[in-house]
């Protein structure tokens, strides 16, 4: 069956997983001699796309409701299968070199201090507490201005919306590869003391457990295990730049929450620096970054939808316009 046939059943954003897919296989295909198991991401690449393709058809063929949600709302749990496959990449990629010194470099040579220990004199429990949630929230901003999209029947929007997401999070995904680094919360401080040195009130401890868990650090460990354990997801600035995207999308097009994104937003950047996961260069990059999604995203998402007749090519593209 020739590709055409099978995307007038995909959305965009189906397409751009199945060819991030493709690339992340043929790049565990380059490195097979480097990357251990390369073949379980192979394998896994080919049946996350087939999974995808196979919801896809069957959305349209039988029609049930739940295909429907599923089909629409399986993009956040496909990005974090996609994040955790770089986990197993990039490191012996780069045969365990991270390039922490180079980003500390230019942090002191455009603030002349670590910026991570300057803000430490305004350090306090309460806003400790404030940022750390601001930061979690990361997670769920996503998902709020996602069900408002949905919510108003613009499909198209909604289709679009998750677009930019996906696209933009895999334009992340290539700094992580050129230049991996795991943050001056190892480099600069000591990880284990993290608690001691930064207290908050109620939640910020289980909080920060949350975010560990998803970057694969266990809990208790050493700095030096810390390290060795932890995703390569430092540069650019991911939170930065979804966050600064979604801010956009919420005020471009009117939604109801975007004063809670551009207020919890701003404290989320703020947040990435005061809780030790990123240098300021790497909130430079998620901004440079996140112009480049906002501005090449529509465009990308319109040629897709003219190129391979997606199933998005049925509404009018004024609707993103």
């Amino acid at each position: 069956m020739r590709f055409h046939s099978i995307s007038k059943y995909l959305h965009s954003a189906d397409m751009l997983f199945i060819g991030f897919n493709l690339i992340l296989s043929c790049i565990n295909i380059v490195f097979a001699d480097r990357i251990p198991y390369w073949w379980v991401i192979v394998l896994s690449n080919f049946a996350g796309s087939t999974i995808i393709c196979i919801i896809a058809y069957a959305r349209h063929t039988i029609g049930w409701k739940p295909l429907r949600l599923l089909h629409d709302w399986y993009v956040p749990v496909a990005t974090f299968f996609s994040y955790k496959a770089l986990y197993f990449m990039i490191k012996p990629i780069h045969g365990g070199r991270d390039y922490d010194d180079v980003l500390m470099a230019i942090d002191r040579w455009l603030f002349g201090v670590n910026p991570t220990e300057w803000i430490m004199q305004f350090a306090t429990p309460w806003l400790t507490e404030i940022l750390q949630i601001a930061y979690t929230l990361f997670y769920l901003l996503f998902l709020i201005l996602g069900y408002e999209f949905y919510r108003r029947h613009n499909l198209d929007l909604f289709h679009y919306f998750m677009f930019t997401c996906v696209y933009g999070f895999f334009l992340s995904y290539l700094g992580y590869f050129l230049l991996p680094a795991v943050g001056p919360r190892f480099t600069l401080h000591d990880f284990a003391a993290l608690d001691a040195e930064l207290p908050g009130l109620l939640f910020t401890e289980s909080f920060r457990w949350f975010v560990n868990a998803g970057g694969s650090i266990p809990t208790g460990v050493p700095n030096e295990i810390a390290i060795k354990l932890t995703q390569r997801d430092v540069f650019p600035s991911g939170h930065t730049m979804m966050t600064i995207v979604l801010m956009y999308l919420s005020g471009k097009y009117g939604a109801k929450s975007r004063y809670f994104m551009y207020v919890v937003g701003t404290l989320l950047i703020i947040a990435t620096v005061y809780h030790r996961y990123h240098y300021v260069i790497d909130l430079i990059a998620g901004a440079v970054f996140a112009l480049f999604c906002i501005t090449t995203s529509s465009r990308l998402y319109i040629f897709l939808k003219r190129k391979y007749r997606t199933m998005e090519s049925r509404f009018p593209e004024s609707l993103i316009k």
